[in-house]
């Protein structure tokens, strides 16, 4: 069938999807999957290997504000994730469906509504860390319920706002810092900071260590599998890019470079979290919805959910994806999988 007429079909079967709410799955000869208002989009043949034919988006809960940070806690089988603008911190399992695990996250006056916690994670002790807009900080929940400041500032100035995080094997926490969390960016009266730093942290005795302030708005973060390399998303709307950095021995950056460049979409959306799977492909949230790429920076296709995501995270056995978008949360299942504490 020519071209023309494909896109024309599924331009047709599409707006039918979204005007009568059908949950049918249209497949085109183009490669492009429509399900429910959300498609996905295949570009190079191994992404069939990760996502199978047929797979749908499932939109799990809504209601939300602006959905981050999700983490899959084993233990609990459930995943946590951050109502970032309503100061909480949700659950979700497939027997008890929504829960409120935190709120609210921050006390206290803040001069806009990013003041709850942004990205999670877990350490291998099963405790839930909390990157923290309004208190601008890195936390710690304990078994007690108590919470236990890990970091709040570099030298004597306090950090902006933390936002993401992954955890490197020997221990240290790599994060980033970007200015999200002030009502003024990084005009704000009340930034002490003269930059959006990529740092690690060694949770054990609170050691901070700045690796990188050269980024304009770094955001997710995640390392490769062998640890030698490390993928920062720059969130900056003047430069949607994913950068990568070489990883040293003693777990320093350098060799700075573009990984991946998405400034020629139009889509909306910036460069956001990330995750990898067990065979070194990334799943980035960005421009238009997930991005999968694969380890030497070929766009292999895109899983796109009815609203933009900002973060993923592995569910489950590890093969379940699920994408904090917006006011909704969202889950697919996949045929690879990633790596669960």
């Amino acid at each position: 069938m020519h071209l023309f007429f494909r896109l024309v079909i599924v331009s047709v079967l599409a707006f039918c999807l979204y005007a009568c709410g059908g949950e049918t799955t249209v497949v085109s000869g183009g490669g492009l999957e429509i399900d429910n208002g959300g498609s996905i989009t295949r570009i190079d043949p191994a992404f069939d290997a990760l996502v199978p034919q047929g797979a749908k988006i499932e939109k799990l809960a809504g209601g939300f504000v602006f959905t981050e940070g999700p983490v899959w806690d084993r233990r609990g089988n459930r995943l946590l994730f951050s109502d970032l603008r309503s100061n909480a911190i949700h659950t979700w399992n497939d027997e008890e469906g929504l829960g409120t695990f935190l709120q609210p996250v921050f006390e206290g006056e803040a001069a806009h509504e990013s003041v709850g916690s942004n990205g999670l994670t877990i350490d291998r002790q099963g405790r839930l860390l909390l990157m923290e807009h309004g208190n601008r900080l890195v936390s710690r929940l304990e078994t007690n319920g108590s919470r236990t400041i890990l970091a709040h500032s570099y030298g004597l100035r306090r950090l902006n706002s933390p936002n993401d995080s992954v955890w490197h094997s020997s221990g240290w926490l790599y994060f980033t810092d970007p200015s999200y969390g002030l009502a003024g960016l990084e005009s704000d009266p009340l930034r002490e900071l003269e930059f959006n730093g990529i740092y690690r942290l060694y949770p054990e005795s609170g050691e901070l260590q700045l690796l990188e302030r050269s980024q304009s708005r770094p955001n997710g973060i995640a390392l490769s599998l062998d640890e030698r390399t490390l993928y920062v998303a720059n969130s900056d709307g003047n430069d949607t890019v994913w950068y990568a950095y070489d990883v040293s021995g003693a777990g320093e950056l350098s060799n700075q470079r573009i990984f991946f460049d998405a400034n020629d979409q139009d889509a909306a959306g910036a460069a956001d979290g990330m995750k990898i799977d067990v065979n070194g492909n990334i799943f980035a949230t960005g421009p238009g919805g997930v991005w999968v790429l694969d380890d030497e920076g070929n766009h292999l296709g895109n899983i796109n959910p009815p609203e933009l995501p900002a973060n993923v995270a592995w569910g489950g056995d590890g093969s379940v994806l699920y994408m904090t978008a917006r006011t909704g949360l969202y889950r697919i299942s996949l045929t690879t999988r990633g790596a669960i504490l």
